[in-house]
């Protein structure tokens, strides 16, 4: 059998994919890999347009294979002579089963259907998928297997409640929130200086001239004029309104404006109000590599700020009020998002709201090798997530992995490893959202809302254990390790691979994947 295995995402943009939607499917078919290869041959192909040929050379040898695609079944391809199956990663407690913006694509019971099976990530991605494809539908659950390469860190590092110190570095920046001169004052606007009123009022243009008025009117005369023969000519209103502003807006009153703007459709159009331009914000450099210190009892969470499921404020609202008056509990936050000023203002509003606490809180902004990721696990005292809905969630496999107990919800996938002999359960309830891809923005299905005082308590009772019940620590951290052996080491998953295909596994040591899913 040969298994034909595509992502969007690859080893070569994967650096500058940090963040988006789909890069998490990279991470599962690198963990996928070495399965496969103990029950087949692999090729990974960097375009969908490489599938088919690449079957026709292996049918003309006597060879069957399977494209294995590695994204979301809406963008995956329907005119394949190769049999296709989607690896699904989903979150939700049911699937798209309407067409909108007319393409069927979106409807994936379609998509479903022609391909006749699928491999899903976790039980209750496959629930939804039966749900509305029938009970019947071939569906293979199938974790990434991970277990394997956390053994070097299982050997090295016996896990600690409370760490007597340790040093994080990264090549990129850490905003450490002891050093940051966090003050909710400063987030009240000061008034403006009598030296900052008079530059304001050196700026201000002078009064327009008749003379100006006529050459800002030809102006848009002249523009008009040169648009009118494009193929999608915008309105001629569009530049009158811009002459409107520019040069005549000033002549009116307000009342007079008000009377406009009832009669002339739109004339209150993206003129009407004119934000200032943000100042640029003062960004350290991400260049070199840092390093800081940290010890007491660490919790660690990595996430993408701009992922509406992460539920990121309240994790740290609920760790800043749990150990307001606590100074050994830290919480250190890996960010994968590359783009540091997306999320920077709103990470930092919050921390400043919420000051003055005696915890600290790490954000770690940039790339960690191998090395440097290893250092991360071996430091944490608890891994925390505080989702809305996960698919797999990677990071916290990884952690439970290396022996760290966890804070974490049971919900959606989670619910296939987490409990309360390895985590401390925060509470959640259902609520409706959207499909994320779905652009007519319409609650079809649910999600989760974590219990916020649950996830304070589990703050609580985790350093309560840590601080005073070590041994029941350790049972934990022996738990999870138990649980993620059981649920995603090479044997169990290549078996159920095995099953799903109808093949003979080959005798084979599973390469380790050393690529890490969070960095």
């Amino acid at each position: 059998m040969n298994f034909i295995l595509y992502s969007d995402v690859n080893d070569r943009s994967i650096s500058q994919s940090l963040g988006r939607p789909e890069y998490s499917y990279y991470f599962v078919l690198k963990a996928y890999r070495p399965v496969l290869e103990s029950l087949g041959r692999v090729h990974v192909v960097a375009s969908p347009q490489e599938v088919d040929p690449l079957y026709r050379q292996l049918l003309a040898a006597g060879e069957s294979s399977v494209f294995l695609s590695f994204t979301p079944p809406q963008n995956t391809p329907t005119d394949l002579e190769c049999p296709t199956i989607c690896v699904v990663a989903w979150e939700f407690d049911s699937i798209p089963d309407e067409t909108w913006d007319n393409d069927p694509r979106q409807d994936w019971t379609q998509m479903l259907a022609r391909q006749g099976r699928v491999i899903t990530l976790s039980s209750h991605t496959a629930r939804a998928i039966r749900r509305a494809m029938g009970d019947d539908f071939p569906v293979l659950v199938l974790p990434t297997p991970l277990w394997e390469n956390f053994a070097a860190i299982r050997q090295q590092h016996v896990p600690a409640p409370i760490n007597p110190g340790a040093s994080l570095a990264i090549k990129g920046c850490i905003f450490d929130s002891r050093t940051l001169g966090l003050c909710a004052d400063d987030l009240i606007p000061k008034p403006l200086t009598a030296e900052q009123l008079a530059e304001i009022e050196a700026r201000r243009p002078p009064p327009l001239t008749l003379k100006r008025r006529v050459v800002i009117a030809r102006h848009y005369l002249r523009l008009w004029r040169l648009d009118a023969g494009r193929e999608q000519a915008r309105p001629r209103i569009e530049f009158l309104h811009h002459w409107y502003w520019e040069g005549l807006r000033d002549l009116f009153s307000d009342k007079a404006h008000a009377w406009l703007e009832q009669r002339l459709p739109g004339i209150a159009g993206p003129h009407a109000v004119v934000a200032p331009d943000a100042p640029p914000l003062d960004l350290p450099d991400t260049s070199g590599v840092v390093e800081t210190q940290v010890d007491g009892v660490i919790y660690v969470s990595v996430f993408n700020p701009k992922d509406g499921r992460k539920n990121w404020h309240q994790l740290i609202t609920a760790f800043c009020w749990a150990f307001r008056d606590t100074r050994d509990a830290t919480l250190v936050l890996k960010i994968t998002q590359n783009d540091l000023a997306a999320y920077y203002s709103e990470l930092m509003t919050l921390l400043a709201q919420l000051s003055p606490f005696a915890c600290r809180v790490l954000v770690l902004h940039g790339y960690l090798d191998d090395a440097q990721f290893a250092r991360l696990y071996q430091a944490a005292s608890f891994y925390v997530n505080a989702s809305r809905c996960e698919g797999l969630c990677l990071p916290l496999m990884e952690f439970m992995a290396s022996g760290k107990p966890v804070i974490a919800p049971d919900h959606t996938a989670m619910e296939d490893y987490i409990d309360e002999a390895v985590a401390f359960v925060v509470r959640s309830s259902e609520e409706l959202t959207i499909w994320p891809q779905d652009t007519r923005i319409i609650y079809r299905t649910l999600r989760y809302r974590p219990d916020w005082g649950s996830l304070k308590s589990a703050y609580e009772n985790s350093y309560r254990l840590a601080r005073t019940q070590p041994q029941d620590y350790q049972r934990m951290s022996a738990a999870a390790v138990a649980r993620m052996h059981d649920y995603c080491a090479f044997a169990p998953v290549q078996q159920r691979l095995a099953d799903f295909f109808a093949l003979t596994p080959r005798a084979t040591d599973a390469a380790p994947v050393t690529d890490n899913a969070p960095c």
